[in-house]
This record gives structure tokens, C-alpha cells and sequence, in this order.
């Protein structure tokens, strides 16, 4: 039986997340807001989700960059694997700083640093875009040599270290400062303070900031606030990802001239002007309210986050044994989800119509897994008379259950 072992990796992070809630709230640290790490455990599950779908992929590109433009042939050794950790993460640090210096890498990389916690959760704010300009820049270790096995590997170890550096409960570690990036060092990179912005941008060495200029250490006197310097106010899954891309794309079109265009493009976010994000807000009916979120609200959110993880973790584990079909099915239905626990979150109404499409994604993944499709073709059309003659009804009973209102 061949299970994708890789399947782990997520009750492996819940655990630690688990854990430091556990230590948090017994030190009295104030560290965790339910509906901060919610959304940070979303965008999680999605970057999961779809690397599913795409790693396959850029182990192909490794692979093929390699065997037709590798300027060497290297085999593995001890030496070599220390050569390309570094080489790994001395890319990793010019893509970081790229992302935080160009509007166009910002836009993929934005999502990670909208959190106002710092905890393990907001390790998990990884967007799959954000995976593919990464591998645009890793897309050089195989034109050095080194064969897509060992840069797969690579990336496991290096992408596990940077999970443990999201927290607040971690002192500095004395001379491990100079030398890896410590939470104290990573704590100053997520601040929007403005003496720490765009600062410590290493993964795993710390050496490359120090060379390069960007080094910046945690002031033991500065409270530290996390988070954008324009705070996006909003849990909603689709425009934690999008907002930014609006903002550029409004910013673009009211730039004159395709150089000026272009220096926009590919210039520092501080380019783009806050109004664009209230226009793109407007233009595209993202509205937000301040309605207090109860705890029953919470609850049902909560639980369709756990249901969601576990789903995620079985999907993965038996990734090589469902059809496609299933696969398709399963991710529509989990990104539905995600979609869904924002809006409730945001005390949307018209969050009822995503729950109908979530339920017919899942009467049609059991009709074909259960092979029941000749006794649904008039259960269907009668199961929609039904829900049209009694939607209203239907909504106001759906509401009032979500979010405990009379």
C-alpha cells in the first residue's frame, strides 16, 4: 500500500500549534485570537491543499531544467548537501526580499504578513502563488546540477525549519543568533513598526542579512505591532488573496504611460496609494461590518475547520488511490469550506448560497462514489423544486442558526 507520507506533516503542525496555545495560555500570554488564527489555518489548509495538484510539477521542472541546461552533473555527498542548503537559502533570501520590494511578488506574498497574531498559525499563511515564484528562483539549482531529487529534499528541511520561528513564546537563543534566523530575528521581520519594516528576510542564516545590509535586532524596549501597516481588516479566504492584486491592477490603470506602468509593477509597495484598496472595496462589494462574533458562532466554525483538516489529511494520505474525479470534488469541496468559514466570520448573509453549493459537491462525490446515479434523476429535480418553493424560509432558518439571531 503506497501512502503519501507527506500527509504527516499536517497533525505534525497542529500539534505544535496545539501545544504552544496550551503554553501560551498557561503563561497568561495573550498571544492567540480565535479569529486570526482561523483564517491563518485556512489559507494553510488551501496551500496544502493545492500543492497537491502542483508539486508534481515543479519536480518535473527540476528535473528537465537539469538534465537539458544543468551546467554540471552533481551526485549527492555531504559536502555537496551543505552547498545546496546554502545555495537554497541564499536564493530563498533574494526572493524573500524581492517579494517585499516589487509590487508584483508582493501580491502573492502579502497574504503571510496580514496576520496581527505571531504564532505558529501564521506560519501556515503560504499561498500556492507564492509557491511558484518561489520555483521560478530555486528554477536555478538545477541549471548548477543538482538533480530534482535532492532539491525536493532540500526544500522539506528547509521549508520545516521557518515553521518554529513563528512565535513569541522563544527568547533570544544566544549565539544561535548569529548565525540562524531565531524567533527574535523573525519577530522583527513581521512588525509593521517602522524601524523594523523590511528587515531580516533570511529562512534559515541569518548571515545573508548581515552581509547584505538588512539586519535589524529585537529591540527589548519596542513593543512590537504585527501585521500591515495598513491593516486589511477582513477574514474574508478570497481577498486576503486578491485584495492587493485589485489595488496593483486599479493603481495600473490610472498610471499613465507603459513606463511608468511598469516602474509601478515592478516598484515597492509604498507606490501603491491606500485609496486604491477602498475602491477596489467598493467596486467589488467587499463590505465589512462590525457585528460582535458570538460563541456559537465560533464553534461552527471552528468545527468545520477541524473537519477540514482531517479531510486534508486523508485526501493526501490516499492521494495515489482516488480517481480523479475525487480529487477534483474533494478540493472543490474544501475550498468552498475556507470560503465559507470567512464569510461567517464576517457575518455575511449570502453565505447560505455557498452552502448549497457545498452540499450539492457533496451528494454528487457520494453519488458517484456510491454508484446512485439512476435513483437521483428525480431525486435531484425534486430536491430543487423543493429548495426554490422553501429558500426563504430555508435562509432566514439557516441565518438565525449560524449566528444566533432572533
Amino acid at each position: 500500500m503506497k501512502l503519501n507520507l507527506l500527509a504527516l506533516a499536517v497533525p505534525f503542525f497542529v500539534v505544535f500549534m496545539a501545544l504552544e496555545f496550551f503554553i501560551a495560555r498557561q503563561k497568561k500570554k495573550p498571544i492567540f485570537n480565535l479569529h486570526h488564527s482561523i483564517a491563518n489555518i485556512s489559507v494553510g489548509i488551501a496551500e496544502r491543499l493545492l500543492d497537491v495538484w502542483v508539486t508534481g510539477l515543479f519536480f518535473f521542472i527540476y528535473d528537465y531544467l537539469q538534465k537539458h541546461f544543468g551546467l554540471f552533473h552533481i551526485q549527492p555527498g555531504v559536502l555537496l548537501w551543505i552547498v545546496l542548503l546554502l545555495c537554497t537559502d541564499f536564493l530563498w533570501y533574494w526572493y524573500h526580499r524581492l517579494a517585499h520590494e516589487v509590487n508584483l511578488f508582493w501580491a502573492v506574498h502579502v497574504v503571510h504578513h496580514q496576520s496581527e497574531d505571531f504564532n505558529y498559525t501564521v506560519s501556515a499563511r503560504i499561498t500556492v502563488f507564492q509557491a511558484f515564484v518561489r520555483t521560478g528562483f530555486w528554477a536555478v539549482l538545477p541549471v548548477l546540477g543538482f538533480p530534482a531529487s535532492m532539491i525536493t529534499s532540500i526544500l522539506l528541511v528547509h521549508g520545516l525549519y521557518p515553521f518554529f520561528i513563528h512565535t513569541q513564546l522563544i527568547g533570544k537563543l544566544g549565539l544561535l543568533e548569529y548565525i540562524l534566523v531565531t524567533p527574535s530575528h523573525h519577530r522583527v521581520h513581521h512588525a509593521s513598526n517602522e524601524n523594523y519594516l523590511d528587515r531580516n528576510y533570511g529562512d534559515v542564516f541569518i548571515i545573508w542579512d548581515k552581509l547584505f545590509g538588512t539586519f535589524q535586532k529585537e529591540e527589548d524596549d519596542v513593543p512590537i505591532q504585527y501585521g500591515l501597516t495598513h491593516p486589511l481588516n477582513s477574514y474574508s479566504f478570497l481577498w486576503q488573496h486578491f485584495h492587493f492584486i485589485a489595488e496593483l491592477i486599479l493603481a495600473a490603470r490610472k498610471t499613465k504611460g507603459i513606463t511608468n506602468k511598469a516602474k509601478l509593477i515592478f516598484g515597492r509597495p509604498n507606490l501603491v496609494d491606500q485609496r486604491f484598496r477602498e475602491q477596489a472595496e467598493d467596486r467589488l462589494l467587499v463590505q465589512k461590518n462590525d457585528i460582535p462574533v458570538d460563541k456559537p458562532l465560533n464553534r461552527y466554525v471552528i468545527w468545520q475547520v477541524a473537519g477540514s483538516i482531517v479531510l486534508l489529511f486523508v485526501f493526501i494520505l490516499f492521494e495515489k488511490y482516488l480517481p480523479i474525479h475525487q480529487q477534483v470534488l474533494i478540493t472543490i469541496a474544501l475550498l468552498l469550506t475556507l470560503i465559507n468559514c470567512g464569510a461567517i466570520m464576517e457575518q455575511k448573509k449570502w453565505v447560505v448560497y455557498l452552502e448549497f453549493l457545498r452540499l450539492v459537491t457533496v451528494t454528487i462525490g457520494v453519488m458517484i462514489a456510491y454508484s446512485t446515479w439512476r435513483y437521483s434523476i428525480l431525486l435531484f429535480p425534486a430536491a430543487a423544486i423543493l429548495f426554490t418553493w422553501y429558500f426563504d424560509g430555508i435562509r432566514n432558518w439557516y441565518l438565525r442558526w449560524v449566528y444566533w439571531r432572533e
